[in-house]
């Protein structure tokens, strides 16, 4: 549909309702009769609990009710409450099934992070419960804590689980040891590392909120939420915590304000004011404050990496070893044990034709806030295993990065090419992305440049990482390997109105992804309607079918793939009426540009004239076809897509202050076919931003009793607009093979490519001067230590 159809780059249509203040958080909604909770939480990493006194506390002003995790397995109670289950199970390398402790909603005998939640005290107002809750006598015994995973698995440490010996959840592996092994003994060089991924907090502009309403004449529940995937939210709460028949629970995910996987994850507070509603007969509201976020939420990365890269003596890749220790913090995300095996240890082969990989990863209890899913979730750690290994091979070697790179891609005509680890990659050029890259950094130009910041006194370097992700997971790898509980297909219902509107009901969920808009696109440019005249509704569960929600940039591919399945539907049943009412073969009838048209002749119908038959069916065949032209579709994918890209750093590094400026930052993506390139060029800076972040700002340190330092904005440092410069982007396109869309997936790209460009481009810098590493973030602190090391005296 020319300005509207896929390609165009139409302006969001819901920045209307955002911009002017007319948006719906879950903070917004209020119900009748609501009363508020508050969570008491642990400021102790690990302790047990001895007792605790609610006295004075229910007789503050206000107060409706206090429990504990005692009161959720009272025997009274005709259910008892169940733990937060985890949706994703591991086998150990051993066959042995991984270690799944509880995780109960309040704490039952023990608190093993701090701010784990130990009382919820439920009043008439939110300031009403957080005064309750200080008044309620906690005696806590307190245990040695350990933070770090590599201090966890050690003999004879403190024991979050007795249930996992040894603090060890896991012991995964993939790939071809014997091989791999055999590669190492004939290797002409052998490039060594020692790698930290920096742990980081998510923090959503808006944070978790969740209400829960009961009706106790019908039984049904309501849950308000801030939620990537409301119907696996209610499956989990259904089935595994409250055990509701599931239709019984509705959820209800409204405006959500930044997701970023954090908001995937099922949390104890989404099921616990369900369980108040109904047992005190009024609803109950919660939401987090940003102390809250940052002690609760799911945080992310915290990776000790050893990893060793075997050449020939051509600087052929011959073999890859990875032996990584993931912290799982102190209880297990719903998602958890998945991102640091399956969605981290097949994503190291990268872009390169690699022969032989082989994996190990150990995920380790830590008395620390419980890691999982956030923006890349696996592939940036991945990448960054494999593009500092690439460039210290290049620089021990003394080969040209960039030729290094070329030397060891998949070749074009190696499509489809299936990786050591277990993927298949369908498409891609990786050598016309580079050269995109190259040139629009002006990469040859480089020397001139830092030889001109080197007369300012600076050290200026340039680094490179290319980079893959496999996005709309997809069950040809997962199912039966990963023992998921849950699918991987999307749904989409397509309701035509009598008069030709539609309505587009879609098990996606758009938290910031401007699914209101590119959905609509779709829908335009195969129906031939106008943009105004398509509705997206997503984020309820008692109006969409049911559907697995957004994560893994799978909106598009997945989502938009059930769309398309939707709304062939609808032409092909179109096409019947249009037969009769142009008194011509179904066979005869064509549509394109919203009309059904007689092949060869001036008779036409339009999509408007078709709709109101199809339900005034005065001129219908009703004989042969049922009234009403609405179409539900689902897509199981049959493989995962494969966005790819180039990343180019340019930073310069001031000597007397060890501040680093970026000064360039250049982009080539491969998103396969883009539907609206504004809304793209949005997602690719909104990653840049966070995975720039990450090589220099962000980072999460517990103390060694597990105290939580960075606590707040005054100690974790959030990049700001003003740390940026404008980024330049190129796109390269190379359809997906196995979607109708050829669409692959846009929104992670930035924060899987950006840390290992920014990390090459530091170390470029300080090479000069020895200095051949440094962990990330690096801050100024980390660079002036770097540099006063190599000082002589």
């Amino acid at each position: 549909m020319g300005s509207f159809g896929i390609g165009a780059a139409v302006r969001r249509k819901e920045d209307l309702r955002f911009l002017t203040g007319k948006g719906t958080y879950t903070d917004d909604i209020n119900r009748p009769g609501q009363l508020q909770a508050h969570l008491l939480r642990s400021p102790h990493a690990h302790a047990e609990i001895a007792g605790i006194d609610t006295a004075r506390a229910m007789a503050a002003p206000g107060v409706a009710a206090i429990f504990t995790g005692a009161d959720l397995q009272a025997p009274d109670l005709k259910v008892k409450v169940g733990g937060l289950p985890c949706g994703w199970l591991i086998t150990s390398k051993d066959g042995s099934p991984m270690a799944e402790p509880m995780r109960p909603l309040l704490a039952q005998g023990k608190v093993r992070h701090v701010g784990d939640p130990v009382a919820v005290v439920v009043a008439e107002t939110r300031a009403e419960a957080e005064a309750a809750a200080e008044l309620i006598a906690v005696d806590y015994r307190e245990l040695p804590a350990v933070v770090g995973a590599d201090q966890a698995i050690k003999p004879g440490g403190p024991l979050l689980f007795d249930t996992a010996p040894g603090n060890l959840c896991f012991d995964w592996h993939l790939g071809d040891k014997t091989a791999v092994d055999a590669a190492f003994a004939r290797a002409h060089h052998v490039t060594r590392l020692d790698l930290v991924n920096n742990r980081l907090v998510s923090n959503p502009m808006e944070p978790r909120a969740a209400i829960g309403e009961h009706d106790s004449a019908t039984g049904d529940y309501t849950l308000y939420t801030t939620s990537q995937a409301p119907h696996v939210h209610r499956l989990l709460i259904a089935a595994f915590v409250l055990q509701l028949p599931e239709h019984k629970l509705r959820v209800v995910a409204p405006d959500v304000g930044g997701g970023f996987g954090t908001k995937g994850s099922l949390y104890n507070e989404q099921a616990l004011v369900l369980w108040l509603a109904a047992k005190l007969g009024r609803p109950v509201k919660w939401t987090a404050d940003r102390s809250e976020i940052f002690l609760t939420d799911n945080q992310a990365r915290d990776h000790l990496t050893q990893a060793e890269l075997a050449l020939d003596a051509d600087g052929k890749f011959l073999a890859m070893r990875v032996a990584t220790l993931a912290n799982l913090g102190a209880y297990l995300g719903s998602f958890a044990p998945a991102i640091p095996t399956w969605c981290y240890g097949t994503l190291l082969a990268g872009n390169y034709a690699t022969p032989a990989i082989y994996v190990e990863v150990k995920g380790v209890f830590t008395n620390t806030a419980p890691v999982d899913a956030y923006r890349g979730a696996g592939r940036p750690e991945a990448c960054y295993v494999v593009e500092r290994l690439v460039d210290r091979a290049a620089r021990e070697m003394k080969i040209d990065p960039v030729a290094l790179r070329r030397r060891n891609f998949v070749a074009n005509d190696a499509f489809p090419y299936t990786t050591p680890v277990a993927l298949t990659y369908d498409s891609g050029d990786y050598f016309k992305t580079l050269d995109m890259a190259l040139q629009a950094a002006d990469y040859a130009g480089f020397e001139q440049r830092r030889q001109e910041a080197a007369a300012r006194g600076k050290l200026r370097g340039i680094g490179i990482a290319t980079y893959i992700e496999a996005c709309a997971m997809a069950p040809s790898v997962m199912a039966g390997q990963l023992g998921a509980r849950a699918g991987f297909y999307e749904s989409a219902e397509v309701r035509v109105h009598p008069t030709g509107g539609i309505t587009v009901f879609t098990g996606a969920h758009s938290h910031g992804q401007g699914h209101e808009t590119t959905f609509a696109q779709l829908v335009s440019d195969r129906l031939g309607l106008a943009f105004d005249q398509v509705e997206i509704v997503h984020g309820d569960t008692g109006r969409i079918p049911f559907g697995m929600g957004t994560y893994a940039s799978r909106s598009l591919a997945v989502g938009g793939t059930a769309l398309v399945k939707a709304m062939d539907k609808i032409v092909n049943k179109g096409k019947k009426i249009a037969a009769h009412m142009l008194e011509a073969a179904e066979a005869d009838i064509e549509f394109a540009d919203g009309k059904f048209a007689v092949a060869g002749t001036d008779r036409a119908a339009t999509f408007a004239q078709v709709a109101f038959s199809a339900y005034v069916p005065h001129n219908f065949p009703i004989e042969t076809l049922e009234p009403g032209l609405d179409e539900t579709a689902f897509y199981d994918p049959t493989n995962f897509t494969y966005p790819a890209g180039c990343y180019i750093a340019e930073i310069e590094i001031d000597r007397e202050t060890g501040a680093v400026t970026l000064a360039r930052f250049t982009g080539a993506d491969d998103f396969g076919r883009i539907v609206n390139p504004m809304i793209v060029e949005g997602q690719v800076h909104g990653a840049l931003v966070q995975g720039i972040g990450q090589a220099l700002y962000e980072t999460t340190i517990y103390d060694t009793n597990g105290q939580l330092v960075t606590g707040s904005f005054m100690d974790y440092c959030m990049p700001r607009a003003d740390n940026f410069i404008p980024f330049t982007l190129e796109t390269n396109t190379t359809l997906c093979a196995h979607n109708p869309l050829g669409a692959k997936g846009c929104g992670e790209a930035g924060t899987i490519g950006a840390p290992p460009a920014i990390m090459n481009a530091v170390l470029d810098a300080l090479a000069p001067l020895g200095i051949t590493a440094l962990d990330m973030p690096a801050t100024p602190e980390r660079v002036l230590r770097a540099l006063a090391r190599q000082q002589p005296g």
